[in-house]
């Protein structure tokens, strides 16, 4: 895996530790209700057309999107035959994080969370399906040998 793909392997590694120091580090959230992301959803909550959306409905947001590459590197890095191993260590990082989380005094562990970065992950890895579909087509086509003709 490492030797086929190095780039994208260091990447995928780079991408983790960001997401590590978002989900383990210190709260990012600015405490105070006079942060940005908190006057913004009040913005949004004055008018009637936006007024759905809420804190708990962008981290739920947040969250998918935070883990939708994760499933598309593990799934780049595995390969398209091992799709469901992809969705796993998906899943399984999620309940990594959610399980430390419980040790850690700034953070909050919470199903939500599992939930939503697990839907993110299996996203990816769809989305990573169908966008390599026609290269495996291809590749497919060009191993099978061409029938005899008589």
């Amino acid at each position: 895996m490492f030797r086929r793909h190095p780039v994208l392997s260091v990447f995928t590694l780079a991408y983790l530790g960001v997401v590590a120091w978002i989900t383990l580090g210190p709260q990012p959230l600015d405490t105070k209700a006079e942060g940005l992301l908190y006057q913004a959803i009040r913005f949004f909550g004055r008018h009637a057309s936006t007024e759905w959306i809420t804190y708990d409905r962008v981290e739920f947001t947040a969250n998918i999107a935070m883990f939708f590459p994760i499933g598309l590197f593990f799934l780049l890095l595995l390969g398209r035959r091992q799709w469901w191993l992809a969705i796993i260590a998906g899943v399984g990082l999620t309940f990594g994080i959610e399980f430390i989380q419980l040790f850690l005094p700034d953070r909050v562990s919470d199903v939500r969370d599992i939930i939503s970065n697990s839907i993110g992950a299996t996203l990816g890895v769809l989305v990573g399906l169908a966008l390599t579909a026609s290269k495996a087509r291809q590749l497919r086509r060009s191993r099978t040998p061409a029938p005899l003709r008589a």
